[in-house]
């Protein structure tokens, strides 16, 4: 086959000269932000690029001027373009070792408190949200606990209140959570039915679903618990430093920071105000 005829269809998306697709990449975002209030800007630009080329593709449209033309005029394309430049990559207990230091690290702190309030910022489609519930429950914190399970995209919230899990992918979670330390039998959590697992009604009364923008949003509460993992690793250092405040303005003295294995406060805004439960699980206490 001559070289001609091989296509990369992400880089063949435009014909356009590199300098200008990041000018329409740019004009994209402000326009998004302008008509819907998302504010991408500050998202790393390679990443952010390749998203947005993936979309195209699926959109059928062959520049980020004619994806924004779409997205202006039609919520449920805008709707798809939040799904796309969002990363839902995500399981139930898919890091074990975090769930097993949150058990043993964490939880005994959570009971010394008469009511714990948790937030799980960036929460996807939920699976993480439901671990978590999962581990309060067993360690006996589930009727003085409560769960604030964020994320921006309503797509993903509303995947996530359905409460349904394809029946295939619990058989793999069940293996998951016995190696993240479950105590009890995995099937006690969920109704099968068809081709679907249906959550288990205790889980899901302890968790309030709802749309949170940590890139324009600003604290709403205080947790003692607050899990913010594998979402900042796609932002800027200036848009990191923005969401630290957030977080750490989310938290009273010694609550505890979870962040994403690739993720750290070395360096940050905020490095000086944490000390670590433990830096290889990505656990910290405030305390300043």
């Amino acid at each position: 086959i001559p070289k001609s005829e091989i296509r990369n269809d992400e880089a063949d998306m435009t014909t356009a000269h590199p300098d200008v697709e990041l000018l329409e990449l740019d004009l994209l975002l402000e326009g998004v932000r302008r008509r819907y209030g998302y504010d991408f800007r500050d998202y790393a630009r390679a990443s952010l690029l390749r998203r947005v080329r993936r979309q195209m593709a699926q959109e059928g449209v062959s520049s980020p001027t004619a994806l924004l033309e779409r997205v202006l005029h039609d919520p449920e394309a805008m709707q798809r373009l939040l799904l796309g430049l969002s990363v839902h990559v995500t399981a139930m207990f898919r890091d074990l070792a975090f769930y097993r230091a949150l058990r043993a690290q964490v939880v005994p702190h959570l009971k010394t408190w008469p009511f714990v309030r948790v937030w799980h910022a960036g929460c996807s489609t939920g699976e993480e949200a439901w671990s978590l519930a999962i581990v309060l429950a067993e360690e006996g914190l589930a009727d003085r606990c409560r769960i604030y399970a964020t994320d921006m995209s309503e797509a993903a919230l509303a995947r996530a209140k359905e409460g349904m899990i394809p029946l295939e992918s619990m058989r793999e979670y069940a293996e998951n959570y016995i190696a993240a330390g479950g105590a009890r039998s995995f099937s006690e959590y969920y109704v099968a039915g068809g081709n679907q697992a249906a959550i288990s009604p205790a889980l899901r009364s302890g968790i309030v679903w709802a749309q949170h923008n940590l890139v324009t949003d600003s604290s709403f509460d205080e947790f003692h618990l607050l899990l913010c993992r594998n979402v900042m690793i796609y932002f800027n250092r200036a848009l990191q430093d923005r969401v630290h405040q957030v977080l750490y303005d989310s938290l009273p003295s010694l609550g505890t920071l979870a962040l994403g294995a690739r993720e750290s406060l070395k360096f940050t805004v905020k490095a000086g105000c944490y000390e670590p439960i433990d830096e290889e699980q990505r656990l910290y206490r405030k305390v300043r």
